[in-house]
């Protein structure tokens, strides 16, 4: 399955994307939130669909598709989980995952705008594999891990370096602007993704390939993420656990390269649709 939501920021509707058509299931009765996963959602609305699919009203092919799920608990992110990426960076490869928070309130739908942050002059761009918790997972073992997971979809984990690397404290200063988060445009049922070791992942600027990776390149897999964060926190169903990006960010290369007003970001993963952001100044 494929979820979306779609209708104006802060009124979304459930939907879902079958056979390239974009259907409205509103009558279900149920948003796409912690409850929806924790008591099953997705096999619920699979077995509602069997008797009314034929009354799902279609979507609209332009209508603004929002984030693909109700704001979760948290956004766990992983750092440097790509060798390349450690290696622009100038960084040692982690032993043991590294790992910040995002603000919730980041979160947009996949093609809204990226507002660069007030007195920002280094917005970056991180495309990014997020994988979507399923039911409550404390202290699971990585041979189980994956019963927890509940699907996958697209993450830009935008980033202002300054905040997050010159401003001291933590780096979730610089990952948690408004706009820093658009995922979608949907969440994929695990079913849906034959191989999540084997997904690439790409990102243009301007029409020019930033990044083009592949989730083989991944230091700490999805089983091995979910197991380990278990160990130190309650994962809740509908919480976003974003693995890591691949080389080719803006502040890998030499020189740096930031985003500005009127830049215009895509990016995507195989399985999991493409995105498209365009670069805002605050205010404008």
């Amino acid at each position: 399955m494929k979820f979306i939501r779609f209708g104006q920021p802060g009124a979304e509707t459930p939907g879902l994307i079958e056979e390239g058509k974009r259907l409205d299931v509103s009558a279900f009765g149920e948003d796409y939130d912690e409850n929806f996963f924790a008591t099953d959602g997705p096999q619920r609305l699979a077995t509602w669909l069997e008797t009314f699919r034929a009354t799902c009203p279609v979507v609209d092919e332009n209508e603004r598709l929002g984030p693909p799920l109700v704001r979760p608990s948290k956004i766990i992110c992983i750092g440097l989980n790509y060798k390349d990426h450690a290696a622009e960076s100038n960084m040692d490869l982690p032993k043991e995952p590294i790992i910040f928070f995002k603000a919730t309130s980041s979160i947009v739908g996949p093609n809204d705008d990226l507002i660069i942050p007030k007195g920002s002059e280094k917005t970056d761009w991180e495309v990014e594999l997020a994988v979507v918790i399923g039911k409550k997972a404390s202290y699971v073992s990585e041979a189980e891990a994956m019963d927890y997971v509940a699907g996958y979809c697209l993450h830009n984990d935008y980033s202002e370096r300054a905040f997050q690397l010159e401003r001291s404290g933590q780096w979730v200063k610089g990952k948690s602007c408004d706009t820093f988060a658009p995922l979608g445009p949907f969440v994929a049922t695990k079913d849906e993704i034959s191989d999540v070791d084997n997904l690439r992942l790409w990102l243009t600027l301007n029409g020019e390939t930033m990044q083009d990776g592949t989730t083989a390149e991944l230091i700490f897999n999805v089983p091995y993420v979910v197991s380990y964060l278990s160990q130190f926190m309650s994962l809740l169903p509908g919480d976003i656990i974003s693995t890591g990006t691949p080389a080719g960010v803006g502040l890998g290369m030499k020189p740096a390269r930031f985003l500005k007003p009127g830049d215009v970001v895509e990016l995507g993963i195989d399985g999991l649709g493409s995105s498209r952001q365009v670069a805002k100044a605050w205010g404008a």
